[in-house]
Order: structure tokens, then sequence, then C-alpha cells
């Protein structure tokens, strides 16, 4: 990754965090954007909060040349649906979709400039199967897929390759109220692996993409799930 421009939206903690720090290992130039500086991380920072600042007016220090876009917020917001209202859907939908639109379009000429640029995404495997308590974050997620196909066939004349990661249950921040206590025992054996996944488990599929590895690799929703996806 020496001499690459990466900007990885949502460093600060989770699979973000563990992909900026792996990055920063293989000499990679960092831009970062959110509400907070990760720490640990050498980069140039820019103060974004999705929710309430545009992407054009906070992304002001990109440079000429971006290789790569890492776009890794998400929410977690389970309910059943009938304790789900619009707002909820609105606001999954801002987090995980139109975030991710806004953070491509101001760093569009930055990435076509590259002539060999990565865009990585994140999904969820309850866009593939059916799950309870998971109709907004569903909805989002495979909005998500929808965007990843079709801005992989709209970039590839330049060269853009544009991904999606698929993860199951992953030991983040975010999704740490679903492990604790006997949680954590009984979310492992869900898994045909037996056991939930880790912020690095991620975060390699995410290097690999970025690197000289994935350069055939486009269009693709990429499940790092456990096994969950597929297997029973």
């Amino acid at each position: 990754m020496q001499g690459r421009n990466i900007l990885i939206i949502g460093a600060s903690s989770g699979i973000g965090h563990a992909l900026a720090l792996s990055l920063q290992n293989q000499g990679a130039t960092l831009f970062t954007a959110g509400r907070r500086q990760p720490e640990g991380v050498q980069s140039t920072h820019m103060t974004w909060d999705v929710a309430s600042t545009s992407a054009a007016e906070a992304l002001n220090q990109l440079p000429d040349t971006l290789h790569g876009l890492v776009y890794a917020p998400g929410t977690i917001n389970l309910k059943p649906f009938q304790r789900l209202d619009i707002q909820d859907y609105r606001n999954d939908l801002e987090v995980n979709v139109l975030g991710a639109v806004a953070a491509i379009q101001a760093a569009y000429p930055a990435l076509k400039k590259s002539k060999s640029a990565s865009v990585v995404l994140f999904s969820t495997v309850a866009a593939k199967l059916g799950m309870g308590l998971h109709s907004s974050v569903s909805v989002a997620k495979s909005a998500v897929e929808g965007l990843t196909k079709a801005l992989a066939a709209e970039f590839s004349p330049f060269n853009i390759r544009v991904n999606a990661i698929a993860p199951s249950l992953t030991d983040t921040p975010l999704a740490g109220f679903l492990l604790n206590g006997d949680k954590r025992e009984a979310a492992n054996k869900r898994h045909p692996l037996n056991r939930v996944g880790t912020a690095e488990d991620i975060a390699g599929m995410a290097a690999y993409l970025l690197s000289d590895g994935g350069s055939w690799i486009t269009g693709q929703i990429i499940g790092v799930d456990g096994g969950m996806g597929s297997l029973k």
C-alpha cells in the first residue's frame, strides 16, 4: 500500500479503526473522516457527522488523487416491525446509504484520477438471510448492495472497482450489547465456525480489496460471516 492515498470514513472504532491501523502499517497515506480523530492513526482528519454535515463541505482536504475509499459507518437498530417508525428507516438509510452516496460523489474526481481505485462499502448477512427484528437495517443494507453493483458497472470504464463486504455479527463497540454475558456463547454457536467475527477479520478483506490482489474483483457482495450466509 506504499504510496497510496486511502480515505476511510468511520475509522475511529471497530472495523474502520482496525483497517486504518493495518493500512498504516502497510505504508498507506491515510485520510480519515468522522466525528473524532482515530486514536493511534496518523492521518489527515476531516470532521464529518454523516447525519448533519454535507460531504462536500466536510471532505475538504482530500488529495488530488485517491486510490481507495472505505465507507464504514453503520447502524444496528433491532426492533420488532411494529415498534419501528418511518423515522427509524430514514435514519438507517441516512447513515448507511446516503452517507455513502455523498462520500463517493465528493471523492469521485480524485478516485477517477488514480486510474485504478477501489471503493469498499459494507452490507450485512441480514440482507441475504431473513432475520427477525432486522427489517430497518436490512432495507438500508440491501440498498447498499444495489448501489455497489450499479456503481461497479458505471465506474468500470474508469477502472474504479466497487465492492461490499457483508459481515455477520462482529465484536465491535457498535455490536457490543449483543455480546454481553451469556449472549456471546449463544452468538458463537449460531455460526458454523463457532465464533463471532472480529474487526480484524473484516478489515483483512477490506485491505485485500484495496490492494493489487483485488484488482480483478468488482461488483461483488462478499460474505465474511463465519459461514452463516451459506451453511447450515
